[in-house]
């Protein structure tokens, strides 16, 4: 009787088109650095020539002679180049989306580190061969990770500036904080049960700050 290998395949099929807006195997926003004006929190303007966006943890870097150097975020209150200006939330620059009465949506884009990992880890095939007796004698690994694997996922992080706080667009965070104004609640539940909403979808962020920004009209009944 022939003797036939036996292929014991343990792989784990994850998804990171439902997580990850985009994939990049650039480690920087832009491709090239390029000049920028940072306002200090002193409120001192800084131009800099040559700087970009980390996207590991959305901060700024510049370079220095050959060397790529990290800036000191806890001093830093905007960044402003030649398409976007990024404001520092929680030390991380992040983005204008839109805005609503006053009421605006930030967005900071940065590397899902875990799931990058994972989706590498879990695409190798680990092949088992055993010998005549049955015992495993042998292992060897297959890397069926494409080119297209290998990118970076990056993840979309949304705040809110609402009533003069920063909110992170988190369903319980954002229930917390809004007034009691029931007609504005109803509007909020409203928007995060629609179909096809998401957290993570620039579309659907700016709708729950539409539902939850009151109207000029409600704006005036409310003042004394």
């Amino acid at each position: 009787m022939s003797k036939k290998i036996i292929i014991a395949v343990l792989m784990v099929a994850i998804s990171l088109g439902s997580f990850a807006q985009q994939r990049t195997t650039r480690l920087t926003l832009y491709r090239q650095f390029k000049p920028s004006t940072i306002t200090l929190k002193t409120g001192q303007k800084i131009k800099q020539s040559l700087t970009n966006v980390f996207l590991k943890n959305s901060t700024l870097v510049y370079l220095k002679d050959e060397y790529t150097m990290e800036a000191n975020m806890d001093n830093i209150a905007a960044v402003e180049f030649d398409d976007r200006t990024y404001v520092n939330i929680n030390n991380q620059l992040a983005y204008l989306v839109d805005s609503v009465g006053g009421n605006c949506v930030y967005r900071i884009d940065i590397f899902d580190m875990d799931a990058y990992n994972a989706q590498l880890r879990n695409n190798v095939n680990i092949n088992a061969i055993p010998s005549f007796s049955g015992d495993m004698i042998s292992t060897s690994s297959v890397d069926l990770n494409t080119e297209e694997d290998y990118k970076f996922p990056v993840f979309p992080h949304f705040y809110f500036s609402y009533n003069g706080e920063i909110i992170k667009a988190h369903e319980r965070e954002i229930s917390r904080r809004l007034p009691k104004d029931e007609d504005i609640r109803r509007k909020y539940r409203t928007a995060i049960s629609m179909d096809g909403f998401s957290w993570i979808e620039n579309e659907s962020v700016v709708s729950v700050l539409r539902a939850i920004t009151p109207t000029k009209e409600q704006q005036e009944e409310a003042e004394p």
